[in-house]
């Protein structure tokens, strides 16, 4: 009986032997646990997994296995979103067609010639390829295709655009998330280094036998708190192509706050400038001067950057290459800044580390952190832990 669970597990890579199945058996048959499904996962669980790095790994073959997926497609008759519908009203392109079209050419001639079309359009345009509108093959606009150009409100199809000019809503990360698992946790707990510092509010038992031994009466030891000392910088990267990533990176945030009190944290859109913020509600209100970042924090912050890098390349290279706002030093310059005041520093990103190649800002990143970058999975979080503490 199980089998086919035993076996789906090995293949998974979790060592199940057969002496935990008997072990399972055994249970179930002195109904150690109610009937029910869940309980007997939790039964599962408890007797296959002995790594908590496992436990994903575990969830996903008894979903496998024991859940049947009900559906009924093809059995009713459904509606066409509404978002499709509008789409095929918008200009299809085969790809010989978007081979021959050219872009304008360099990020300075790109933002001339929209200035340019600002001043001489006087209506609304659809499907051309000229002027500022929907559809079509213009650089400037949205829902078409162009290989280069300013996105202008909408939403994103190609993720070509080298600016976006919209107004959007960030959503602030939620620290008081529970994990689904304790993965992350285990893997950032290698980034310990306890100390007993501040006000001494413990009671120190050894000390206060030993005192009262020596002395002959009471005599109360008391001690600092043993707390993790080190101190972490954590940048996270929020809104446009991270949208995606919320949940994990919800997951990191709540796992970093738990294990580290000595935690200081920033939001930023893309790549650092010189400003950053704590709510996205108030991001253009309340900023914080990357200076003031710089200066207030020592350089035995270690560094973190969580963000999928996925941006144009102007807005790591040019001044003025922001999405949000006219940066008058370029993002590079802010990253060298960065990593030389923090030399312990690594970028974690969620994106998966074969589509890393296809993105010319993800290599520009790795570049200026020397290659320090990371996937955002246990692995990679093990790797990155080691990095950090790495003697320098």
């Amino acid at each position: 009986m199980f089998l086919a669970f035993l076996d789906e597990l090995r293949a998974a890579g979790i060592p199940a032997s057969l002496k935990e199945h008997l072990v399972l058996l055994e249970a179930l048959d002195a109904e150690v646990i109610d009937r029910t499904p869940e309980a007997f996962y939790y039964l599962a669980r408890a007797t296959y997994v002995k790594d908590e790095g496992l436990l994903d790994r575990f969830d996903q073959v008894f979903a496998k296995v024991f859940r049947g997926i009900a559906t009924s497609y093809g059995t009713e008759a459904t509606e066409l979103p509404e978002d499709w519908l509008k789409a095929i009203a918008e200009k299809y392109l085969t790809p010989e067609e978007m081979a021959r079209i050219e872009s304008l050419g360099s990020w300075d001639e790109i933002m001339a010639t929209l200035k340019q079309r600002l001043a001489e359009q006087e209506g609304r345009h659809q499907g051309g390829s000229k002027w500022i509108g929907t559809g079509g093959t213009s650089p400037f606009g949205n829902g078409g295709y162009n290989p280069e150009g300013v996105r202008i409100g909408g939403e994103s199809r190609h993720q070509l655009a080298i600016k976006v000019w919209d107004q959007r809503e960030f959503r602030n990360l939620d620290s008081t998330r529970e994990l689904g698992t304790r993965n992350i946790k285990v893997a950032l707990r290698r980034l310990r280094r306890f100390a007993r510092e501040g006000a001494a509010d413990e009671l120190d038992i050894d000390g206060t036998i030993d005192g009262t031994a020596r002395q002959g009466w009471l005599d109360v030891r008391m001690r600092p708190e043993r707390r993790n000392a080190v101190k972490l910088l954590l940048f996270l990267d929020v809104g446009g192509s991270m949208d995606p990533w919320v949940t994990l990176c919800e997951e990191l945030f709540s796992a970093a706050t738990a294990e580290f009190k000595n935690l200081e944290f920033f939001y930023f859109h893309n790549c650092p400038y010189e400003g950053v913020w704590k709510d996205n509600r108030r991001r253009f209100a309340e900023r914080t001067p990357m200076w003031d970042v710089l200066h207030k924090f020592g350089h035995d912050y270690k560094l973190v950057f969580v963000g999928d890098a996925s941006m144009s390349p102007y807005e790591i290279s040019h001044p003025g290459g922001s999405v949000e706002h006219n940066n008058e030093e370029a993002g590079a310059t802010w990253m060298q800044r960065l990593t030389n005041t923090y030399p312990a520093a690594v970028w974690l990103n969620p994106l998966p580390a074969p589509q890393w190649g296809y993105s010319p800002s993800i290599r520009m990143i790795r570049e200026l952190m020397s290659d320090r970058m990371y996937p955002l999975t246990l692995a990679g979080l093990d790797e990155a832990m080691r990095e950090l503490t790495r003697k320098r």
